[in-house]
């Protein structure tokens, strides 16, 4: 089978993200048909795989092996991805999107509506479309159905009318790759001095509803001229003499500003935002009797700052602010008292306590995942399997959990420069008791209380559950403390001001879980668990080799929390967390 190849890194003609969009849609249907949870499973991992892949996959397939050597792309899955870079089409696709109609798989993008739901609402009340949808929970007909109540029918309208409120969005680590690509694709044009998205993907926001992207160049035509040559743009919406909008072929929408060098830090703050921060630095600057714009900042007509970010914040009599701080939220008046924090970086992390492998639902062994995470240079790592609550997942039971620990202990045992812990993610039961026994739990090194079911229970009950998960001396710490998931499932109704106080009390430590569509907790409970001095690791909740770099994502949310090195356990050595851990534990 013949590849077209394309010279440049990033500009395949079929994009990752467009194979992503495809097995995606190929796992909504056939969870909408009721197929094998662990083909669905397969088609979501192969999506994510491919859409967090450094390289084009249409580069890897033209190399022999190149796609079955990622991890969970098989035969098979490495054929689809080839048929699709090849063609723009997969059968098994096409025969599915002809099975379930289009408005059913719309359905599914509802928060707090999976594929079961929208099967029973489609063959009990013929609903196969949001607007069917929003028809029929208007008229009251949803909360007749067994298993879904008033309460339900609200959520569900809720989350109806946030939908056709908000702005497409992407997660930000679906951007990170178009960014990235763009912005060496726009490197290239002649004249460059520097390029630079800016807005809400650069301060890090968990999502991403276009790119602004940034240019100092000497001839502003020639860089227009390249963005409109870039094979991922689908349509030119609007070109002038130094900005120009376009739409990506995955449609997303990129506003590219040119401006001479000595601009380029004020439209860099400018265009970053956002608006709430920039409008204080403005007052800022009136206050000072001075002008804030892009193109820099002026004392009447004379400019007196602007090529550099910094030396813009310091015209304002500031420190720099980093970007992922600047939401209004008080940071000016914090720089002002010389109260930024010193964020913390990838680097500082000396650990990941969150990861999955082969023995529950992880797609590489506990070889390769302990291997990787030595390679990172981490001291240490916790292999967290299920416990045997999560059936879907294949989790544990106490014994199996034993025969699992003994295979860690003996790899740890030869493997040197990475002490590798016995963890486990066990779940947090309906009376807030823990899925396997505390004589068992005390055996770990590390043990995760994760809340997987029962997600919609009353706020009493769900707040009640992750305390009693809290008290227990055994918990290091408190996975996802949230549950959301971003885009598809709102975070469970508990108090989250109890919930802080509990851990505070108790020293628990809270998890901020990498995983992109996690994010969990968000930037904002994040700040307020450090307000209250609570612990927070940062995790990959890896389930491959390739989602260990998920930390990253967690350590843009911690920034954008204002947490510190200081504020995040496992940016300590080995040594002291485990005297953290067995003061927890008594």
């Amino acid at each position: 089978m013949k590849i077209k190849e394309k010279a440049r890194p990033g500009e395949a003609a079929v994009d990752n993200a467009e194979i992503a969009r495809r097995f995606d849609e190929v796992a909504d249907c056939l969870e909408l048909v009721g197929a094998n949870e662990f083909r669905v499973r397969a088609y979501r991992n192969a999506a994510r795989v491919v859409r967090e892949l450094a390289r084009p996959a249409g580069l890897l397939a033209g190399e022999g092996g190149g796609l079955e050597a990622l991890p969970g792309i098989g035969r098979d899955l490495a054929g689809k991805i080839r048929t699709i870079v090849e063609t723009g089409e997969l059968p098994l696709h096409q025969e599915l999107c002809r099975r379930v109609p289009p408005g059913l798989r719309a359905l599914m993008g509802v928060p707090g509506l999976g594929p079961k739901r929208a099967m029973a609402l489609n063959k009990k009340l013929g609903i196969a479309s949001l607007a069917g949808l929003k028809e029929a929970a208007a008229a009251g007909r949803i909360r007749t159905l067994k298993g879904f109540g008033a309460r339900t029918e609200a959520a569900l309208l809720a989350g109806l009318s946030d939908l056709e409120g908000a702005p497409r969005r992407i997660l930000l680590s679906e951007a990170k790759p178009y960014a990235e690509a763009l912005v060496a694709h726009l490197k290239g044009a002649p004249g460059v001095i520097a390029v630079e998205a800016a807005g809400s993907y650069r301060r890090r926001r968990e999502t991403v509803g276009d790119l602004d992207v940034l240019a100092a160049a000497v001839r502003p035509r020639l860089v227009m001229e390249r963005l409109a040559s870039y094979d991922g743009v689908a349509r030119v919406l609007a070109r002038g003499a130094t900005k120009m909008t376009v739409r990506l072929k995955n449609g997303l929408q990129v506003d590219l500003r040119a401006v001479p060098e000595e601009s380029f830090g004020a439209a860099l703050q400018y265009f970053t935002g956002s608006k709430e921060h920039s409008i204080e630095l403005r007052a800022r600057a009136q206050a000072r009797k001075l002008k804030l714009n892009e193109y820099g900042v002026f004392h009447g007509a004379r400019r007196i700052a602007g090529r550099d970010e910094a030396d813009v914040y310091a015209a304002l009599g500031l420190p720099l602010i980093p970007p992922e701080l600047r939401e209004g939220r008080g940071e000016v008046g914090r720089a002002l008292a010389g109260g930024l924090p010193s964020l913390i970086e990838l680097g500082d992390i000396k650990g990941d306590l969150h990861m999955h492998t082969t023995v529950t639902d992880g797609r590489d062994g506990l070889e390769e995942m302990a291997a990787a995470a030595k390679a990172r240079g981490y001291e240490y790592a916790a292999i967290t399997e299920h416990s045997k609550r999560v059936t879907m997942a294949r989790g544990l039971d106490a014994g199996g959990l034993r025969r699992h620990w003994r295979r860690v202990e003996k790899l740890a045992a030869r493997t040197s420069g990475l002490a590798l812990l016995k963890g486990v993610e066990v779940d947090i039961l309906d009376d807030g008791s823990l899925d396997l026994p505390d004589e068992v739990l005390r055996e770990a090194d590390w043990v995760l209380a994760s809340l997987h079911y029962g997600q919609r229970q009353p706020r009493e009950r769900i707040t009640r559950r992750l305390i009693a998960a809290i008290k227990n001396p055994v918990v290091s710490a408190i996975g996802h403390p949230t549950g959301r998931l971003i885009g598809k499932r709102p975070p469970y109704d508990a108090d989250m001001e109890e919930v802080f106080k509990a851990a505070a009390d108790h020293g628990c430590a809270l998890e901020l879980d990498g995983q992109p569509d996690r994010l969990d907790l968000n930037d904002v409970d994040a700040a307020a668990a450090k307000a209250k001095g609570i612990p927070i690791v940062v995790d990959s909740d890896a389930h491959s080799v390739h989602e260990l770099g998920n930390m990253e994502n967690g350590v843009f949310q911690a920034r954008r929390a204002g947490l510190t090195a200081a504020d995040v356990a496992n940016t300590r050595p080995w040594a002291a967390l485990r005297r953290l851990i067995r003061r927890r534990a008594g």
